[in-house]
């Protein structure tokens, strides 16, 4: 049966789990999670990457992050995770991000904390000709009512000039975009077209990124 929609029950689910994050809780409700969490969010992920492989390079693969915590080196010893996020990872390019909890749902892409190389090669870009651009996407983005990560450093990096005209910029470590929506986006009819509705809006930035 092709996907819809997330139920309604699975909002339940993770509100509860939210007031009463134990196992005793948990192994009551281990059949709502498989059906409404585990099973839906699978197939959502397969409907999902086949669409994003319309607007990114295909193949796309898809990752759902576990509702178990791993908490061996952690000082919350919670045993479980309150959200449903999945990762969509096409065969070259920005990655497309997914995530659900009990206060809303968030799609995305960008890339994270980068290291040195990449780093170097996108602030590269951001200083040469190619920022002007990407400033031009960030202001449109922005005015469109989407979520653009904040820069990391409080100071421009070594290598260029404090005072370049892209230094907000240049202060990045990363770069990710978002789109916001409450938690009944989820459940109502129709989530994998909807999704990709969102999803086109990030395009313009993930394909300045490469």
């Amino acid at each position: 049966m092709p996907f819809d929609a997330f139920s309604p029950d699975l909002l339940t689910f993770l509100r509860e789990l939210g007031a009463r994050n134990d196992r005793d809780w948990f192994a009551a409700r281990k059949p709502a999670y498989e059906a409404h969490y585990k099973q839906a969010g699978e197939a959502f992920a397969d409907a999902m990457a086949v669409e994003l492989g319309r607007i990114s390079a295909p193949p796309v693969t898809s990752k759902q992050m576990r509702i178990f915590r791993d908490v061996r080196f952690s000082k919350d010893k919670t045993p479980y995770n309150t959200w449903l996020r999945i990762l969509f990872t096409p065969a070259r390019g920005a990655p497309w991000f997914f995530g659900l909890d009990a206060d809303g749902v968030t799609l995305g892409t960008g890339v994270f904390e980068l290291k040195k190389e990449p780093l170097q090669t996108l602030r590269d870009r951001m200083a040469g000709p190619d920022g002007e651009a990407l400033e031009v996407l960030l202001t449109e983005a922005q005015a469109d009512g989407l979520r653009v990560s904040e820069p990391e450093l409080k100071r421009v990096p070594a290598g260029f000039a404090a005072d370049h005209p892209r230094a907000e910029m240049l202060r990045r470590k990363s770069l990710t975009v978002w789109t916001d929506h409450p938690p009944e986006f989820a459940t109502a009819p129709d989530l994998v077209s909807r999704a990709m509705a969102e999803y086109r809006r990030l395009v313009p930035i993930r394909d300045w990124l490469g």
